[in-house]
């Protein structure tokens, strides 16, 4: 009752995760990402189990076809689900069990791929790969190509029983998220997910930057590094604000 799209930027080897549904919380049961190993978005009726398990998988060397093949083979319920992934190689597989609610399937394509069930059509999934394309050629940022292509699906028609919720993730090189944002139950989910994405980038996304990592287990403990990015940042809006302000035409009465 949902779709995703699961993408890893070959330039970086970042993995992004992004997904929209007719559900409460779609965030919480379907992406499930490891830095440096892969991303897994499990659907339709879905098995929690396809995602830490499909992870673990794939941190052994598996690959995605193998994944798929192991996890389905065990399950008598995978004739309803859907699960689709990639690998720290950019490998990558997709599964659409035959009896998940029409429409359903799926597309995969170069370090991405799209899957969806109780869609209003084939064009959904279509629609956000091509915008997602389109996008990375662009030289866009994964989110912003994550966002876009999420928006070209919805436009398509997106889940055909309506809107309520939607996650975008994304994971670096660690086991921790870069960036993970939720619009649970809101009216326009998509749309809320591009206003906590300008959000994050306030201050978030700099403190983001600072955290430790494996290579730097102590971080950036420097706040004035933190603090001179956002001062630049608020400058460059206020300026921005201000020069919007010049060319606007004051209303005057007839």
């Amino acid at each position: 009752m949902t779709w995703s799209i699961v993408a890893r930027d070959p330039e970086t080897g970042h993995f992004g995760i992004s997904v929209a549904s007719r559900f409460f919380a779609v965030g919480a049961a379907v992406p499930h990402i490891k830095g440096r190993v892969g991303a897994v978005a499990t659907q339709a009726f879905v098995s929690p189990l396809y995602g830490t398990d499909g992870l673990k998988l794939l941190e052994e060397g598996k690959s995605p076809q193998e994944i798929i093949e192991t996890l389905t083979a065990r399950d008598d319920g995978r004739r309803q689900r859907q699960f689709h992934l990639i690998d720290a190689n950019g490998r990558n597989a997709a599964y659409t069990g035959e009896i998940c609610v029409d429409w359903a399937g799926h597309l995969v394509d170069d370090n991405v791929s799209v899957a969806g069930n109780m869609l209003a059509g084939p064009q959904v999934i279509a629609e956000t790969l091509r915008v997602y394309k389109q996008k990375a050629d662009e030289g866009a940022p994964l989110a912003e190509r994550l966002l876009a292509a999420m928006d070209a699906g919805e436009a398509a028609g997106g889940d055909k029983r309506g809107k309520q919720s939607a996650a975008m993730v994304l994971y670096r090189d660690q086991d921790y998220p870069w960036l993970r944002i939720n619009a649970d139950d809101h009216a326009d989910p998509l749309s809320e997910l591009r206003r906590l994405y300008a959000v994050a980038q306030e201050r978030f996304l700099h403190v983001a930057e600072t955290m430790p990592t494996r290579e730097n287990p102590h971080g950036m403990i420097d706040r004035r590094v933190i603090d001179q990015k956002i001062a630049e940042l608020e400058a460059a809006r206020e300026a921005e604000g201000r020069a919007s302000a010049s060319f606007a035409t004051p209303w005057k009465p007839q």
